[in-house]
């Protein structure tokens, strides 16, 4: 399986903060919002990632990041013209993934919680079909809602329901077989020009092959799509650092965890950063060693 982070759009909603700068790009913290999304793939065990972004700010993302291989990954780049839909991004990506199976995840959403990468990595084994996750909310109508049955099996998905039919949202994380996208090729527009994912969800789960997954009440799932939520994601993941003292999605920790990278590429990482926190932790993870830090 590979994985595709879908970093594309114009950021509308957050502008003028977006005008000049991807949002992706934008700070959650102490890094990059697009780390966030990045480490949920490298958690997943997936090493072969497609970051799709903008003509304007494709040359940012290849500065930040390059091909990389400093965190033990092969990383490629494509480019969105026009955000025509989430399902767009298997049309985009379809020579990369080369007839195969992939996950999607959007580019600002952010994941926390105890158990969540052995929820990726099963995820990651997919063989058949799709699998998706739910996130109850208090405010369903915003979201493409999942309705389950007594035994948890999904009936429906609906976008943005003015009736919603539980209180589950779909989040921005998928996991699809080999099919997608041929399937994703069969959609067609919807009223808004688009290519819905939720369409390409209601195929799987018409041939009885879409599984979902609930997230648990003790998981986090943070949408960094307007000013405020931008706000409260930083807010929220300072105070799990410093609480804590362990940084949420650092990549070069989940590189060295995961065996990607050894002691030396994380020296030669942190030396970059020797004058920051950030390059800090990363002397004191080595030096503590491999085992004592817990990915999460």
């Amino acid at each position: 399986m590979k994985g595709i982070v879908l970093a594309g759009g114009s950021g509308s909603r957050l502008y003028p903060i977006t005008q000049a700068v991807s949002k992706q790009l934008l700070p959650v913290y102490d890094k990059p919002m697009i780390y966030y999304p990045l480490s949920v793939m490298m958690l997943a065990g997936l090493r072969d990632i497609l970051l799709i972004t903008t003509p304007y700010d494709q040359p940012l993302f290849e500065r930040l990041f390059g091909d990389g291989s400093q965190y033990g990954i092969n990383l490629q780049y494509a480019i969105q013209p026009n955000p025509e839909g989430l399902a767009q991004a298997f049309l985009i990506g379809r020579e990369f993934l080369d007839g195969g199976a992939a996950s999607l995840i959007l580019g600002d959403n952010i994941f926390y919680g105890h158990g969540f990468p052995d929820q990726l990595r099963s995820a990651a084994r997919l063989q058949e079909g799709a699998r998706i996750f739910g996130y109850r909310v208090k405010d369903p109508q915003r979201y493409g809602i999942m309705e389950f049955d007594s035994t948890g099996r999904v009936l429906s998905i609906e976008e943005k329901p003015d009736s919603p039919k539980s209180p589950y949202a779909v989040v921005g994380l998928y996991f699809y077989d080999r099919r997608v996208c041929d399937f994703a090729a069969s959609i067609r527009p919807s009223k808004r020009g688009e290519l819905e994912i939720t369409d390409l969800n209601n195929l799987y789960l018409a041939d009885g092959s879409l599984q979902a997954e609930r997230l648990s009440r003790g998981m986090a799932w943070l949408d960094t799509g307007t000013v405020d939520s931008l706000l409260e994601a930083g807010s929220y993941i300072a105070a799990i650092e410093r609480r804590q003292g362990l940084k949420v999605a650092c990549l070069e920790e989940i590189a060295y965890q995961c065996g990607y990278i050894g002691e030396d590429q994380v020296l030669r990482l942190a030396h970059e950063y020797h004058k920051t926190e950030y390059g800090q932790y990363l002397l004191r993870m080595v030096a503590e060693g491999r085992n004592s830090l817990l990915l999460g």
